[in-house]
């Protein structure tokens, strides 16, 4: 299956960065246009932080410098991401109207300053970016250089003041209705908090209620909704005077202050803003894991469409603690990994470095020194040339067999949670989901990475660790799933609350205590010095053997006709369950009851796709810094070979003939990587 091109007037990979001309004079334009050839570039992002300049003062615009901007990129061949520049307000506007400043948790408004922190319920803001946002569509919309609006800059945040403490309250009411309904959801008699009137109802803080978990959520929701609320008041200009131009904002990777799957419906493509900590302590191809983790996860917002490498680094990211140097060759591999996942363009921040402020040693394709002659320079163009041989790839997709359950409400109702481990703490429920996603990661089996509202009836295996929260018609929809065929796997700390955080009542893991054939009665908590061990039963279904660690957390249960695979080793609960599986209609659901080291999910994951015969990109085995990635349509696929390490590799593809996409050549078995080396070749697609 494919899609159409982001944008049909440029069908082509999008390759270009963030460009920032209102901070540089004419001349450095002309020359930005000479390099951009050079680099192989042909799409910017203009204008996200250029309300100033565009009205320099209340009701006086300035477009004649963007009109500058946009006609050369025309002449030059060239197109722009036109932003809308609500990510960073006006310091006349701040003095004017202190209302669109926000007002922190502690009731502080802030000064003026930064950026994203504006507050999206002011109506005087909402009506200058209504105004801004129309004067931009009206004068670019049938512009040549026009592919795509950029709505602000990576919405986040949120904001304590009257107004946003009135939205909250109407939210409550069109939710809840009642004070009743809304004490009884929230559990409101602990402490006596009982509610008898909105009006005593605050927004969270630390100066007051911070322990109603059920308030707590429901901010986050609102927080998220009204976030939602102010971007659809963004698009709503540009749709009205461009509906044929698509629209969307950067994500921020798995940022938790926004559930993005709401915000996704809204936008026409997904894009990302994606800064991986390369070349630290942790090996390449771990951190490649991760990334490749959240690349699946834009994928499937809008379910499986191409989403957009919005911003990246093609050197360094200088708000790390340390900002080290892409080796030689990282760049393309980590861009082409983007792409492997599903990008239909590489962007940057930045194209040029600014000269000052917090930014001005953050990685650019044009350095300091202003022009061609530099590294980085060259491999950007190199990404560029790479790009230009791939139009074949654009559009297409990948259809997994198997998804993992990342869901932003799940991770908020954990983190508050007051137990089994620290309040307010991260319980390792994101680094957990990227464990369990390695072990296909490192096979070459490709993943979906999707929230708990999705449907699961096209995949054969499903896992959702530490499925803490499960909303409305999720079990169901798991139940269902299961009966029907499917594979199920989870963790400890599964189905414990409901989606305002209330215990199941009845045993966990609540309403999947019948699929899952296990009742959880307690859990262990250890200490980060202390372990336990899980021994897999003689002759178990998976193959299992030895001896694995166990930490964090152990579950004790109970089977109720599930079959056990392994059991623990130490302690006062030595040779109770550790892992079991359960016959639930035609499928089978796993239970894995603690947090075991990697060998054991390596085993464990080994021996379930060798159970389901999941096939993996291509049929061979893997050195562990390489994995395989497909995009395909229907009649190709295009898979991508990718090596994280700095050591050179050896790979055996199976018998299907290849061709390498970027050289023209036929593929000689067994195929070299170098460090940091990537391939993509070409083969026909496997008739289903």
């Amino acid at each position: 299956m494919s899609y159409p091109p982001i944008n049909p007037k440029f069908p082509h990979f999008w390759h270009g960065g963030d460009y920032n001309p209102d901070q540089w004079p004419r001349n450095v334009w002309i020359e930005d246009m000479r390099l951009m050839k050079l680099a192989h570039c042909n799409t910017f992002s203009v204008g996200i932080f250029s309300w100033t300049a565009l009205e320099p003062e209340e009701g006086r615009f300035e477009f004649g410098w963007l009109d500058g901007v946009m006609d050369l990129l025309a002449q030059n061949g060239a197109y722009a991401v036109l932003a809308t520049p609500s990510g960073a307000r006006p310091a006349w506007m701040s003095a004017q109207y202190p209302e669109v400043r926000r007002v922190r948790p502690d009731r502080q408004r802030e000064l003026h300053g930064g950026r994203h922190n504006h507050c999206f319920t002011s109506p005087v803001y909402r009506e200058k970016v209504g105004i801004i946002n129309t004067k931009l569509a009206e004068r670019y919309k049938d512009h040549p250089a026009l592919l795509l609006w950029h709505l602000s800059n990576e919405y986040s945040g949120e904001c304590h003041c009257e107004l946003c403490r009135a939205a909250f309250h109407n939210w409550l009411r069109r939710k809840y209705g009642t004070l009743d309904t809304l004490n009884q959801a929230w559990w409101t008699a602990f402490w006596s908090h009982t509610f008898t009137d909105w009006s005593q109802i605050e927004p969270p803080s630390p100066m007051g209620e911070q322990f109603i978990h059920g308030l707590n959520l429901d901010w986050k929701r609102f927080a998220t909704d009204q976030t939602l609320d102010f971007m659809q008041h963004e698009i709503a200009p540009l749709k009205q005077f461009s509906p044929n131009v698509p629209v969307t904002t950067n994500f921020m990777g798995t940022f938790p202050g926004i559930n993005y799957w709401r915000l996704a419906p809204a936008v026409d493509v997904i894009a990302w803003d994606s800064y991986p900590a390369w070349h630290q302590s942790q090996p390449e191809w771990e951190q490649a894991s991760a990334i490749s983790f959240v690349h699946d996860i834009n994928r499937c917002m809008k379910g499986g469409q191409p989403f957009m490498l919005m911003e990246s680094t093609p050197s360094t990211t200088n708000w790390m603690p340390y900002a080290r140097l892409k080796r030689p060759g990282m760049h393309l591999l980590s861009s082409l990994q983007a792409v492997a996942h599903g990008a239909d363009t590489v962007q940057y921040f930045q194209w040029r470095k600014s000269r000052g402020s917090v930014e001005k040693f953050h990685g650019a394709v044009v350095d300091h020194a202003g022009h061609e002659h530099t590294r980085i320079f060259h491999e950007v163009a190199e990404v560029g040339q790479a790009l230009e041989k791939m139009d074949a790839v654009i559009g297409t997709t990948v259809r997994p067999e198997v998804a993992i359950i990342y869901d932003w409400e799940n991770r908020w109702a954990i983190t508050d949670c007051a137990g089994p481990r620290p309040m307010n703490h991260e319980k390792g429920y994101l680094d957990d989901a990227c464990k369990h996603y390695y072990q296909f990661w490192r096979r070459g089996i490709p993943v979906d990475v999707i929230d708990m509202e999705q449907d699961l009836s096209r995949y054969r295996l499903v896992i959702a660790p530490m499925l803490y929260m499960l909303r409305p018609g999720v079990a169901d929809r798991i139940r269902a799933f299961v009966q029907a065929g499917g594979t199920f796997v989870t963790t400890y700390f599964t189905g414990i609350a409901n989606e305002n955080d209330l215990c199941f009542l009845g045993g966990f893991p609540g309403p999947l205590r019948d699929v899952l054939g296990v009742w959880v009665e307690e859990i262990d908590a250890l200490t980060a010095d202390q372990s336990n061990t899980v021994i897999p039963a003689a002759g178990n279904a998976l193959k299992m053997s030895g001896e694995y660690a166990a930490r964090d957390f152990c579950d004790l249960l109970h089977t109720e006709g599930a079959q056990v695979l392994a059991t623990y080793g130490q302690d006062w609960y030595a040779q109770r369950p550790a892992l079991t599986v359960h016959s639930f209609g035609q499928g089978r659901a796993y239970y894995i009851a603690s947090r075991n080291d990697a060998r054991f999910l390596n085993d464990f994951y080994g021996g379930v796709i060798a159970d389901l015969s999941i096939i993996p990109v291509i049929a061979a085995h893997l050195p562990p810094s390489v994995t395989a990635q497909v995009r395909s349509d229907e009649n190709n696929d295009y898979v991508f070979v990718m090596n994280f390490s700095p050591d050179d590799v050896q790979v055996t593809l199976d018998a299907r003939p290849y061709r390498d996409l970027l050289t023209g050549e036929t593929i000689a078995q067994p195929v070299t990587l170098g460090a940091y080396g990537v391939r993509v070749l070409a083969r026909p697609a496997q008739k289903q």
